[in-house]
C-alpha cells in the first residue's frame, strides 16, 4: 500500500530589501515571471469588464472607462515591447479585478444586511413598529 503522507507546507516567498528602490526592483522581478501571453491579457480584460456595471444598451458608445481599459490592454500586449510598463500591467490588472470583485460583494452584503438604508424616516419608523408588534396610527393627510 503506498504511503499517502501529506507534503510539508512550502514557506511563503519573502522579499527582503534594504531600501525602497531595491524593494521595487525585486517586486518587479517577481511580477516579471507572470504570464503576459495575449490569452492571459484577454482573460484579465474580460474579468475586469465582468466586474464593472453593464452598459444598458450595447448600441451606446463605450464609456471613457471602457475606452481607457481597451487602450491600456491593447498597448500592453507583449508584442509592443514597452518594457516595465507592459510587464507590471498583468499584476495591476489582477489586483484591480480583486478590488472590483470585493467592492461588488461589499455592496451586495450592505444591501442584504442593512435593508433600511435607502428608506425614508417614516417608512423606517413604521417597519420598526411592525417588527415589535405595533401598528402606527393612521394620520390625517396634512399631518405627519
Amino acid at each position: 500500500m503506498p504511503c499517502t503522507a501529506p507534503l510539508p507546507p512550502q514557506p511563503p516567498t519573502v522579499i527582503v530589501a534594504t531600501n525602497t528602490q531595491d524593494a521595487q526592483t525585486k517586486i518587479l522581478k517577481k511580477f516579471s515571471t507572470m504570464t503576459t501571453s495575449p490569452a492571459h491579457l484577454r482573460s484579465l480584460y474580460r474579468a475586469i469588464l465582468r466586474e464593472l456595471p453593464p452598459r444598458p444598451i450595447l448600441a451606446t458608445p463605450r464609456t471613457p472607462l471602457h475606452t481607457q481599459l481597451r487602450a491600456t490592454f491593447s498597448s500592453a500586449s507583449p508584442s509592443s515591447g514597452e518594457g516595465a510598463g507592459a510587464v507590471a500591467s498583468p499584476a495591476v490588472a489582477a489586483e484591480l479585478v480583486t478590488y472590483l470583485r470585493s467592492q461588488r460583494t461589499y455592496a451586495t452584503l450592505l444591501e442584504r444586511y442593512n435593508p433600511g438604508m435607502d428608506m425614508d424616516e417614516t417608512e423606517r419608523v413604521r417597519l420598526t413598529a411592525r417588527r415589535v408588534g405595533m401598528d402606527l396610527p393612521v394620520l390625517a393627510k396634512g399631518r405627519l
